[in-house]
């Protein structure tokens, strides 16, 4: 991987998914409730570099340790980790190695056709878990896991994001007993890939006009 001067902030992260063809433009559906977006974060193709998964780790728990020293913490000391299926898996078990926190995770159940989970890990009821995603639209996925850990009384209310689409999902989980914390959000990345001249101002209006109009959808509804 070719060396760079730090970026500021988090822009480190937009760099290398841009690096590993992890952001596309053209008409994409995304999840179950995101249509004809124009642009599309694969953050999934961050596997295939090590040194990136670890440095998103690091700076993962960077942010909590910065957020927990604050007077009033939006993320509360936790003792477990769990990775929101199936993009947040790589993630969680990065910062789990980095940091040595235990991480458990929810598997299906193939023959149970209301769709329930499986918890693997060990884990005592009242221990609280931080979710760790790698990319949120609505937060959708984040509130179905943890809803799903809270049912076997594990102590929910925190979750902690590589990238942030922007799309609402701040005020919809919040409104739902969660709290997110994201590392980076597209509208950033988009700012950043028009200031170095990836894409053209054609490309950034059109995308951060769709973003700002779903959040707007979002938080009315």
């Amino acid at each position: 991987m070719p060396q760079h001067r730090e970026e500021v902030g988090n822009l480190w992260l937009a760099r290398a998914l841009w690096e590993v063809g992890a952001v596309r433009f053209g008409d994409f559906t995304i999840g179950r409730s995101t249509v004809h977006s124009p642009v599309f974060v694969n953050t999934r193709r961050l596997i295939s570099r090590p040194r990136v998964l670890k440095r998103a780790a690091r700076v993962i728990a960077q942010t909590i340790a910065a957020e927990q020293a604050r007077l009033h913490p939006r993320i509360k000391p936790f003792q477990l980790v769990a990775g929101v299926p199936n993009g947040g898996l790589h993630i969680a078990t990065a910062f789990s190695l980095y940091t040595n926190t235990p991480m458990i995770c929810l598997v299906a159940r193939k023959d149970d056709p209301r769709g329930n989970y499986t918890i693997e890990g060990r884990f005592e009821p009242g221990q609280t878990v931080l979710l760790i995603d790698d990319l949120v639209t609505t937060g959708g996925s984040i509130m179905e896991m943890g809803d799903a850990l809270r049912q076997d009384g594990l102590d929910v209310t925190d979750a902690m994001v590589l990238v942030d689409r922007g799309e609402g999902a701040v005020a919809r989980l919040r409104h739902h007993g969660y709290t997110l914390t994201s590392i980076l959000q597209v509208e950033i990345m988009l700012n950043n890939y028009l200031s170095t001249r990836r894409i053209d101002a054609n490309i950034h209006k059109k995308s951060c006009d769709y973003i700002q109009r779903r959040r707007k959808e979002v938080e009315d509804a």
